[in-house]
């Protein structure tokens, strides 16, 4: 299954989730994302050739994090650019998630081991503006 956080007509994030099966090949990711996410399902002995990747231009300005969910259970809540609250999801250990937009936070329900893949150089304090998010009683988990 493929979810899609949304706000303003803007995807803030892509949600996949572990039992999401399809054929082929599939992009979640409008083109114009620096960081995009996709699945692939091919069968035994499908090959892909050898390949580089060429050197191309590219201009990030935001940055953008897929999370992969390893192990245990997690709250991931929403806020729009100005870091007013929309909504929660709940992560499950195979989920992943590509945070694009809006802000975002987290709390462990379970131990979690989580994988984070994003854009570098890593700009340190810069990167990125904390800000003071909901209570854990105010979530609105949205299924």
């Amino acid at each position: 299954m493929i979810e899609y956080i949304r706000h303003a007509d803007e995807v803030l994030a892509v949600i996949l989730r572990a039992n999401f099966y399809s054929e082929g090949i599939e992009f979640f990711t409008p083109a114009h994302f620096s960081q995009q996410l996709g699945y692939m399902n091919r069968p035994q002995g499908y090959m892909i050739p050898p390949h580089v990747h060429n050197p191309v231009a590219r201009e990030v300005q935001f940055t953008k994090e897929v999370l992969i969910i390893k192990t245990g259970k997690v709250r991931v809540d929403f806020y729009d650019d100005d870091q007013s609250y929309l909504e929660s999801r709940i992560l499950y250990q195979g989920d992943i998630v590509l945070l694009a937009f809006g802000g975002h936070g987290f709390e462990m329900l379970e131990s979690s081991e989580i994988i984070e893949v994003k854009q570098g150089p890593y700009a340190g304090d810069a990167d990125k503006t904390r800000f003071c998010g909901i209570e854990s009683a105010a979530a609105r988990i949205v299924q």
